[in-house]
């Protein structure tokens, strides 16, 4: 069986032959273009039309390898590429209207699982009268899930006339989106990211609907990583110890975005904008249902079709513009670390 020394070793050598291959390519294209330009003054008139023709495909060829392929081989690969996610929803300013928001936009990323195959499962969240949510938590479990999703965190907004709203006036409202990495159980072993001896465990007895069993069993659990303070409490599920190993998962997914932001500040400091606009306090995106667009503030990105990010796949144009501004901000920052060495 293969070690994890291995496994890297075998992933670094596959990674420097890429490199190598698109390099070659590279070079024989730029042989090719040469010898085609050779041709431009050829007597022929057909085979310098077919030369141009030829030198104009070279081109194009050379400047995909520049701007698309050797980037995607240059930038370090994720670390976090094979780990699932875990999101968690708030409503916020808005009241009821931000809770029916919220709703909008579970079913929007749920959509987005089914399309990427990835196990979209609803771990935890409160209803409110009318359809809408309160808060939830939801596990997203697939390769990439987490890297795609990582950038969802933040604040949405929403300008909408509520259903309730008589007058037909526009009302804003908020949802904080938190993505963090799902930390499995059997993760524990490849990265320790607590001691037993700095948790804190309670158990007490669940609130809320559920009768006779809710009120007379202790099946709810708080745990607190002393050190860091974070806290998380679980009475969703019926057994005290599927609330526990459920409070746990959390804890080790927040301990485990705890460790990636701080290495992520970390390399900030040695490497300027290295990613723009990861602030989840910040407003990242606006739903605008009166002008049927939604911008993503970060990159500046518009789309005239609010339908097709709520109800189809346009969702996935966003995710996927902002993870190719991020590759850009880590190659800038990359160029910057090799001039000023």
């Amino acid at each position: 069986m293969s070690s994890p020394e291995d496994i890297a070793r075998l992933r670094q050598l596959k990674e420097t032959e890429n490199l190598g291959n698109a390099w070659t390519f590279w070079q024989q294209t730029r042989e090719q273009l040469e010898e085609t330009s050779a041709l431009f003054d050829d007597p022929d008139p057909s085979m310098r039309s077919l030369a141009m023709e030829e030198a104009n495909s070279l081109s194009e060829t050379l400047s995909g390898i520049v701007q698309n392929t050797f980037p995607s081989l240059l930038i370090p690969p994720s670390t976090t590429a094979q780990l699932s996610a875990l999101m968690e929803l708030k409503s916020g300013v808005g009241g009821s209207e931000a809770s029916l928001f919220l709703a909008d936009l579970l079913r929007m990323y749920q959509r987005l699982a089914n399309n990427t195959n990835w196990k979209a499962s609803i771990v935890a969240k409160n209803d409110t009268e009318g359809g809408g949510i309160k808060d939830a938590v939801v596990e997203f479990k697939g390769e990439g899930a987490y890297d795609a999703l990582r950038w969802e965190s933040g604040v949405h907004r929403v300008q909408r006339v509520p259903v309730t709203e008589a007058s037909g006036r526009t009302h804003t409202s908020t949802v904080a989106i938190v993505v963090l990495p799902l930390m499995e159980e059997t993760d524990i072993h490849e990265d320790e990211l607590f001691s037993m001896d700095d948790i804190k465990l309670e158990v007490m007895r669940a609130r809320g609907a559920g009768g006779q069993h809710v009120n007379r069993t202790e099946s709810a659990v708080r745990i607190t990583h002393v050190p860091t303070g974070i806290t998380v409490s679980m009475q969703d599920e019926r057994s005290q110890h599927q609330n526990r190993r459920r409070a746990f998962q959390v804890l080790r997914s927040r301990l485990m975005d705890l460790k990636l932001t701080r290495e992520m500040e970390e390399r900030r400091t040695t490497r300027r904008n290295l990613v723009r606009g990861a602030d989840r306090s910040e407003k990242i995106r606006t739903y605008n249902y009166a002008q049927d667009r939604v911008t993503d503030h970060r990159i500046g990105l518009t789309m005239k079709n609010l339908t097709s990010v709520m109800e189809g796949d346009g969702i996935q144009l966003f995710i996927d513009a902002v993870q190719r501004d991020h590759a850009e901000s880590v190659m800038e920052g990359m160029l910057e670390s090799s001039e000023g060495a």
